[in-house]
């Protein structure tokens, strides 16, 4: 199966490099991923050359690193980063750089028995100047998923190590469209069937969704100019590209003020390396007040605890059971993925181009974005007018809209 993963690899580099990022000629471009994700990375750096790169840089980051500085780093090495860092990333920005990111799940005996309050602190502080980057679009811009063996394990701890990467392969072929004879035109069609819904949904002009199911109750307000949007984004220079793929998700940014209620996840969520399993949170005038889990509480309260804006929503996402992800029985443990088979909200940073100029001063600002799942078939989704009217949207996993 090597041969057979090679080719995958290769294929699936083109796709994040071409259609994901959409590089362009003379572009410097950032590939970043951990030590494991070294054979696609590589595939990536030889597709961005092919494309016309004029340079690429590559950011390897080690979870053994990080393991170290939570165990014997002192309290300021937690979240601390040198100041020529964050010179990079505002380098990156100022020079409309390309940048594409590979992840996998992570190898959950690395953190393990690890102080969970120090693990919920140590972020990476150099996110609000990628915040910046994203919120101004200086940056073409692509996450993709990295097929390695830790991730197989975690996925397919049924199977031998070699049959479960094996199958893991199989899965990302199929989830990124790879087995179609041309998976751009696949995923273009995909995409321009999102974007009929976004537009249906924007056309409705609700006041706020109804999530409503097994422990959930949510009511999450939007802004007078929230649009759905799905798809993917231009630069401010006019490149198209796509944040995530796979992507099956039609999105907003909601109003940070208004979400009032108590939800519970449906699937399980990775936050610093650390799933949380069964998580519950319950938000009163749009603060999260309450996260409750039956693990990992403690890593996501620390990341809520951020900054003022990280225990406020920066986005609603609504995800159809026709994706291809959903209908896997697999769970990847790997929020790339697992935001694509059902619908979601973020903790953190909202999306201006979301909204239109006139609210983006009350989109909610943060330095961190997590996004956890709380859609399944048994969650109904309403939409709510201003007047009150109750529009169904999504309803057994299938659009009402």
């Amino acid at each position: 199966m090597a041969d057979l993963r090679d080719g995958l690899r290769a294929r699936l580099a083109d796709l994040l490099v071409g259609f994901g990022a959409n590089v362009q000629p003379g572009q410097i471009v950032v590939v970043s991923g951990e030590l494991d994700d070294r054979g696609l990375m590589r595939a990536v750096a030889a597709g961005c050359y092919r494309a016309g790169a004029l340079h690429v840089e590559m950011e390897y980051s080690d979870p053994y690193v990080k393991r170290a500085r939570i165990l014997y780093g002192g309290d300021g090495s937690i979240a601390y980063a040198p100041s020529w860092e964050f010179d990079r990333v505002a380098g990156i920005r100022d020079h409309r750089c390309a940048t594409i990111h590979v992840v996998g799940a992570a190898d959950p005996a690395v953190l393990a028995g690890l102080d969970p309050v120090r693990l919920g602190r140590d972020r990476n502080p150099t996110g609000r100047e990628w915040v910046k980057a994203i919120i101004e679009r200086s940056i073409n811009w692509s996450i993709g998923p990295s097929p390695t063996p830790v991730w197989a394990a975690v996925t397919h701890p049924q199977l031998e190590p070699d049959a479960a990467l094996d199958q893991l392969w199989k899965e990302i072929e199929h989830i990124c469209r790879l087995d179609e004879p041309d998976p751009v035109a696949a995923w273009t069609e995909r995409m321009d069937s999102l974007m009929s819904v976004a537009d249906r949904l924007s056309e409705r002009r609700f006041d706020a969704l109804h999530f409503q199911g097994p422990g959930t109750d949510l009511t999450v307000g939007l802004l007078p100019s929230s649009h759905f949007i799905a798809g993917g984004i231009e630069t401010a220079a006019g490149i198209p590209h796509r944040p995530n793929l796979p992507s099956e998700e039609v999105f907003t940014t909601p109003d940070p003020e208004r979400t009032e209620g108590h939800v519970r996840s449906t699937k399980p969520l990775d936050v610093a390396g650390i799933v949380v399993n069964g998580l519950s949170v319950r938000f009163d005038g749009g603060r999260a007040v309450q996260i409750d889990a039956d693990s990992g509480a403690e890593v996501l309260r620390g990341r809520a605890a951020t900054d003022d804006g990280s225990s406020r929503l920066g986005e609603v996402a609504l995800v159809d059971r026709s994706g291809r992800i959903g209908q896997l029985p697999t769970v990847y443990f790997q929020t790339l993925l697992d935001e694509n088979a059902a619908s979601h909200i973020a903790l953190g940073n909202g999306l201006d181009w979301a909204v239109g100029d006139e609210h983006t001063d009350r989109v909610n600002r943060s330095e961190i974005h997590i996004d956890f799942m709380i859609g399944s078939d048994e969650v109904v989704v309403t939409g709510v007018t201003a007047g009150g009217e109750r529009v169904p949207v999504l309803s057994g996993g299938e659009w009402q809209v």
